[in-house]
């Protein structure tokens, strides 16, 4: 396939779509994510929305990413480790390498790097709270 620069809400609905194919299908995340998440195809556009805000600056993301993730650690009895993030990192940037190129597509990798770290480190952070 040939790669291309992300230009618009289009080329971030299908890095979004391609990327969570390869997550639905993965030993690791696939059963956590395929759990939590019910309506996928609403999911993909609010991550749609999440990811244009981000990478564009086009959208206003509303939500709650820090607490959803929170709550799916939780109801995965608090298993969700670095690992996970490791593997959710590779598979972004593996689907961001087989289709696009440029300066949004390295941002787009900078932010999943920050945002995996700080989502892990938020949900180490919950777990401390639900013991105390």
């Amino acid at each position: 396939m040939n790669t291309k620069e992300i230009s618009n809400r289009k080329d971030i609905a299908l890095l979004v779509t391609l990327f969570y194919q390869k997550v639905r299908v993965d030993s690791l995340l696939g059963p956590i994510f395929n759990e939590a998440i019910k309506d996928w195809p609403t999911h993909l556009d609010h991550l749609t929305d999440f990811w244009e805000g981000n990478l564009l600056f086009t959208k206003a993301y509303h939500g709650d990413p820090l607490g959803a993730h929170a709550k799916v650690d939780a109801a995965n009895n608090n298993t969700i480790e670095p690992t996970h993030f490791g593997v959710w990192l590779n598979l972004w940037f593996e689907t961001i390498d087989a289709n696009f190129t440029g300066d949004i597509a390295r941002k787009a990798k900078r932010q999943a790097r920050k945002m995996s770290t700080f989502l892990y480190l938020h949900i180490f952070q919950a777990r401390k709270k639900s013991k105390e």
